[in-house]
């Protein structure tokens, strides 16, 4: 099973690994601490020799804070970014300092992506901790981790490359919804359809979110949920991820030349040692069966059936019939498994949860209760679709003129930001002055947060780049806004002035010095 040396995807500069500090402390079972390693084609000794730096280092540092997890060690060649998953469950990226002119990073936003990974995982596969505790071998949880992680991963792959977030994506925040501004009228008219879905599940409780394009509008799940069902729902199923998937010039807009192949030649070119250890990518050993491995976040998977429903067979099909299941999630909030389903018409697009334990007839059920759906519903589905698209600005609609910015609420885990398009017109002078700046607050926020995890402090930062830009950032009682003025080539004071007009027309005054 490979690919031809043409597809293999390029490993270095790059380590991600995830191993747990209960396993392999014996001699001759050092392996067994390996639950994932990237690129697992490296030599073992290498595998453990990386691991083996991280569990020092993390024993390190817990002399000098033994209530804080180590997060980010700094060496002269590499960053080690630390991530606690679950308790003694570790993820460490290891990035080489580069001199590519790409290669500049903030340490938080790695560790998103380490967070944002798991975090995913965990809703559509359990705990890592439950499925060791559910096969000690490990086999079964080194399976589900590699399959789910190298398709994750082919989404930064550009050209043969593995490119993480830089600089250039300053002006955006990992792990936060970006929501709808919506008019009373259009708001009630979301409210009364929601109102419909929940009665269509007859006796059952129903969860629901609600997006247009790619911004959601409605939900009724806890913010930790919303935001994993958010962020799956922007990466496979929107109609901009179903469109970009499928079209042959996906990757002329998002600068993906190799995601058809991704998963399948960094999957491949690890051969032998990755099969036999890692298990491969479709069965994993398990019982003395072969069995299914869920794959989600594979491309090109979920289609549009003809009553409006997307239908995949990443499931697998159901128990003694042809027909795949309906794909299902575990809430964060309930730990419930739930059946997903995802209703979709134009931009709008409804993802529905219902609890197993609450359908009877399982698979039958859920039949039943989509069929209830599209009798039902689809009126009020159209209808609600047809009003978001009326007071729909285009993909430019919160941009704001000489402004280039991002707002962050994180109590509410909402964020905002210019157009990617938008964006793309900041000189790399500017972005580098923003992304070392957000640096400084994330350094800022992470002393005060240790100092006095009760108070929340206030900081305001005017920085003026090389290239003459004003590079802004002000926090104030969880709200954050990050701002890069290009054109403001007066005195602090128009700038500061022009950040009051921003905070006062489009933040309700939260920014104001006033």
């Amino acid at each position: 099973m490979g690919l031809s040396s043409a597809n293999t995807v390029v490993n270095e500069g790059f380590q991600f690994c995830i191993f747990d500090l209960r396993r392999g402390q014996h001699e001759g079972q050092e392996l067994d601490k390996i639950l994932f390693f990237y690129p697992a084609d490296l030599p073992f000794s290498t595998q453990l020799s990386v691991i083996g730096l991280s569990e020092g280092l993390i024993t390190f540092t817990r002399i000098f804070s033994p209530e804080a997890a180590c997060e980010v060690i700094e060496a002269e060649r590499h960053s080690h970014v630390f991530h606690q998953a679950e308790p003694d469950i570790w993820m460490v990226m290891v990035v080489e300092k580069s001199k590519e002119s790409d290669a500049i990073w903030r340490i938080d936003a790695l560790r998103r992506v380490l967070k944002e990974v798991h975090s995913l995982f965990v809703m559509f596969h359990g705990s890592i901790r439950s499925l060791l505790d559910k096969e000690p071998s490990g086999e079964l949880v080194r399976s589900h981790l590699y399959a789910f992680i190298m398709d994750y991963l082919s989404d930064f792959l550009v050209g043969k490359k593995i490119k993480l977030p830089s600089f250039r994506d300053c002006l955006k925040e990992r792990g936060t919804v970006q929501m709808l501004t919506v008019g009373r009228e259009a708001a009630l008219e979301v409210q009364s359809l929601v109102r419909v879905l929940e009665s269509c599940a007859g006796n059952a409780p129903c969860y629901s979110l609600v997006l247009f394009q790619d911004l959601l509008v409605s939900t009724t799940l806890s913010p930790d949920d919303t935001i994993n069902l958010f962020t799956y729902a922007v990466l496979r199923l929107a109609p901009n991820a179903l469109l970009s998937r499928a079209s042959s010039w996906s990757y002329l807009r998002k600068g993906n030349t190799a995601s058809q192949i991704a998963a399948a030649s960094v999957m491949a070119s690890s051969g032998s040692v990755s099969e036999q250890f890692y298990g491969s990518r479709d069965t994993s050993p398990h019982g003395g069966e072969r069995s299914h491995v869920v794959r989600p976040l594979q491309h090109n998977k979920w289609y549009k059936g003809t009553d409006g429903f997307l239908v995949t067979d990443i499931w697998g099909p159901e128990v003694g019939s042809m027909v795949s299941a309906t794909p299902t999630v575990l809430l964060h909030q309930t730990e419930e498994r739930m059946y997903l389903c995802v209703y979709q018409h134009k931009s709008l697009t409804l993802i529905l949860l219902f609890p197993i334990s609450s359908i009877l007839n399982g698979e039958q059920g859920i039949s039943v209760v989509k069929q209830q759906i599209v009798e039902n519903a689809s009126l009020k589905m159209l209808k609600v679709e047809e009003k978001l698209s009326k007071g729909w600005g285009g993909e430019n609609a919160y941009h704001v003129g000489g402004y280039r910015y991002l707002l962050v609420d994180g109590d509410r885990n909402v964020s905002r930001a210019s157009p990617p398009g938008k964006v793309t017109t900041l000189t790399k002078e500017s972005l580098i002055s923003l992304s070392n700046l957000r640096e400084e607050i994330d350094l800022e926020k992470s002393r005060a947060k240790w100092d006095d995890p009760d108070h929340e402090k206030d900081l305001e930062i005017c920085i003026r780049a090389k290239n003459n830009a004003w590079v802004i950032a002000r926090t104030t009682r969880g709200k954050e806004l990050y701002m890069v003025l290009e054109k403001a080539n007066e005195t602090l004071l128009f700038a500061s002035d022009a950040i009051e007009k921003f905070s006062n027309r489009y933040c309700s005054g939260a920014f104001s010095l006033d």
